[in-house]
């Protein structure tokens, strides 16, 4: 079934921004002077540091002002989405976080991150197994954020469809205090203090932040706090210590649950089958200590070491999948007790061959280990009864060793090649034995190399080719059943097998002018394996391996400085995915079902575009005042999306309109924003994320209808 609302066709929005774009950029061009000059930026291409514009990989750089100017900084779905490849999708449900896939990879995640890798400060934020949250990152005192897509991401090894690192802000020369209040719809009030100061060889960047909301559906109200801090010390001249610490508490967030089609058209801001009932919710505390050490050895080579620590508890109150009863009735609840670690030692050297030939290279290892205790029990009325139902303890690591070299040959190629060895082990030792031991044990070994050439046409264009091998391991909460005759068993699943992927992407980079930059990739990505959900019931879910799937796209990214006041930024992402051999599931009434070959792959979205324009007044754009208005128009549009394998059911398409204006103004030595964002400004109906092939179809979970937002953000110097 199909959700009956209207759905938008991507092509008239594209021909809409392309149109008023150009037509901006002929007027503009004669009445305004001329604007500044886009700057390349340096970015992590892979291991090493290069310049955006010369990497041979579709590369996104989200910078700072970006950041702070996108409203409360709740979310990464505020910035995430003016990305081409990435589907970032606001669950508006803080007790199952956000929902983000590159290229595809990740879209099957019910809860958290799958398949693709988050970085914070250089440390890894994604488990040996392929999990991560993305609800821990910073975004507050974030510098910028890097995305990396294509081939180029595997030299990460597993569960790297694609990467998501953000780097906290160095620490200013000046103290500062700075402190952010913003509050708007359905309860949404957010504050932050945040201290830098650099006092000779140290630094310091301290971020506190809360958060509450009441939710737009019933039972979906939330709270959390988080401090971020860095401090970076120059012990010597040659030695660069880097010390980060992160704490997150989310006391509660409660789960309103996805909703069936006919719940979804009668009443989308209702919880789902029995979240009330069983009161659904999640509590969860983290706390992560980090060290990144740098010695340079002389002017071209340094050795980098970090280490790395941090404990996670997740309590989590479930429903009955049950009909909807007249009265409470019995649950289960799920505790988790993390303990994580990991150690990485690197080497990087600049040498040069002969006059036309030098030569970038790194080689490391990494080690990264996750013990998890993970019990569970009755509920009552969402309150814990005595008795335990599940009692194991999960466990995995990984031992990688890597190497990459970029090679310019010249002046026109330059060459990108490297591995990853990489050797993942998944176990669980079960402790419940009233159903029988469900221990076991599997190690999976991977190699992913990649290369990529580039022809540097001239200073204004780059033309790239790359290749590279990939794999995914099943996430330990993937492995915790398996099925016998139609039966769910609660016993770990040593045939689950690892997906393994081939990709290819072709691309140009274009320097239109000194105002306008063009990049276009063209990709290819070839699965075997592929992780997919055999049977769902009961709220369990036994996953298992289909055959090969095709991934084919292609994204376009236009930037451009139009005049001193006006600029834009346009993103179109089209992508084909689909099963390539027909396979068998079974639903949760246990019946066989056949899923054909060329069915699309759930939880993806054919077609993306965002676009924005900004303007500035002339006072900002000049920057000869730190004073003045801002006002930006996005556009955000999606085709539909498949919510389960059999494509039946459908979330469909739509465009929304979002609307953000800021003010800047000095008050004596303060420096003050006031921002005031209105999203969804048509007041669409829109499925904000689906929750792929979920056992009682309850796919949808609906987005924000129009609401708002007003802000203040204030520095002052110490």
């Amino acid at each position: 079934m199909s959700i009956s609302h209207k759905s938008f066709h991507p092509a008239v929005f594209s021909l809409i921004g392309l149109g008023c774009m150009s037509t901006a950029l002929q007027t503009l061009a004669q009445s305004s002077p001329p604007p500044a000059q886009i700057q390349s930026i340096e970015i992590q291409a892979g291991k090493m540091g290069q310049s955006q514009f010369d990497a041979p990989a579709t590369i996104s750089v989200i910078d700072g002002q970006t950041l702070s100017g996108a409203g409360p900084q709740v979310n990464l779905t505020e910035t995430l989405n003016q990305v081409p490849g990435v589907m970032a999708l606001n669950r508006n449900n803080y007790a199952q976080d956000l929902q983000i896939s590159i290229r595809g990879f990740g879209a099957r995640a019910a809860f958290g991150l799958r398949g693709i890798r988050l970085i914070t400060d250089g440390i890894p934020a994604t488990t040996p197994d392929g999990q991560g949250q993305a609800s821990t990152v910073s975004l507050t005192s974030a510098d910028h954020i890097e995305v990396l897509t294509g081939p180029l991401a595997q030299i990460y090894g597993n569960a790297s469809g694609g990467v998501i690192q953000t780097f906290t802000r160095e620490a200013t020369s000046t103290p500062l205090f700075s402190s952010q209040l913003y509050m708007g719809s359905y309860g949404l009030l957010r504050k932050d203090i945040q201290l830098s100061q650099k006092s000779g060889d140290l630094g310091i960047v301290a971020d506190y932040s809360t958060f509450n909301t009441q939710g737009f559906r019933n039972n979906s109200d939330a709270q959390r706090q988080q401090l971020n801090a860095v401090i970076t010390s120059q012990l010597q001249t040659d030695t660069k210590v880097k010390w980060i610490f992160n704490s997150f508490d989310m006391p509660l967030a409660r789960d309103p649950l996805g909703l069936t089609s006919a719940q979804y058209s009668t009443s989308a801001n209702s919880a789902g089958n029995n979240a009330l009932l069983d009161g659904t919710r999640k509590s969860v505390t983290q706390q992560q200590y980090g060290v990144v050490a740098e010695q340079r050895i002389d002017a071209q080579s340094s050795i980098q070491a970090k280490l790395y620590s941090g404990t996670r508890d997740n309590l989590q109150y479930q429903a009955n999948s049950s009909p909807l009863p007249a009265v409470a009735i019995n649950s289960t609840w799920v505790g988790l007790g993390r303990h994580f670690s990991g150690f990485g030692l690197q080497a990087k050297s600049k040498q040069t061959l002969g006059e036309h030939v030098h030569m970038d290279w790194i080689v490391g290892s990494e080690f990264d280990r996750s013990s998890e205790l993970r019990q569970g029990g009755p509920t009552q009325a969402g309150q814990i009864t005595p008795g335990l139902s599940r009692n194991e303890l999960n466990q995995a690591s990984n031992q990688d060793v890597f190497a990459q070299v970029n090679a310019h040959m010249g002046e026109f190629w330059s060459l990108t090649a490297g591995a990853r060895y990489s050797e993942v082990t998944l176990q669980n030792a079960d402790y419940f034995l009233s159903d029988g031991d469900g221990s076991g044990k599997i190690k999976y070994k991977a190699l992913s190399p990649i290369l990529g050439l580039t022809w540097h046409a001239n200073d204004a264009l780059n033309l790239y080719a790359q290749q590279g091998k990939g794999f995914e391991t099943p996430a330990l909460s993937e492995l915790a059943y398996s099925v016998n005759n139609g039966i769910v068993k609660g016993s770990f699943n040593p045939n689950l097998l690892a997906s393994h992927s081939k990709h290819f992407e072709v691309g140009s980079k274009w320097k239109m002018g000194k105002h306008q930059a063009l990049n276009v990739s063209v990709f290819q990505i070839k699965s075997d394996d592929e992780i997919i959900a055999q049977l769902a019931k009961a709220g369990q879910t036994v996953y298992g391996n289909a055959g090969k799937t095709l991934r084919e796209g292609i994204e376009i990214t236009h930037k451009a400085d139009l005049s001193t006041q006006l600029s834009s930024t346009l993103a179109l992402s089209a992508m084909h995915a689909n099963y390539v051999n027909a396979f068998n599931s079974i639903n949760s009434a246990g019946q066989n079902l056949l899923i054909q070959s060329g069915n699309q792959l759930p939880g993806i979205a054919q077609r993306q575009m965002f676009a924005s324009l900004l303007w500035k007044e002339d006072r900002i754009a000049s920057q000869q005042m730190n004073v003045g208005t801002q006002v930006q128009l996005d556009v955000l549009a999606r085709s539909g999306i498949w919510a389960n394998d059999t494509n039946v059911d459908y979330a469909s398409g739509y465009a929304i309109f979002n609307l953000k204006l800021r003010h800047a103004f000095k008050v004596n030595a303060f420096e003050n924003m006031l921002y005031l964002g209105v999203d969804n400004l048509a007041n669409r109906k829109t499925i904000g994320s689906v929750i792929v092939n979920q056992a009682s179809n309850q796919f949808f979970e609906p987005g924000m209808n129009r609401n708002y937002s007003l802000g203040l953000q204030v520095k002052h110097p110490l």
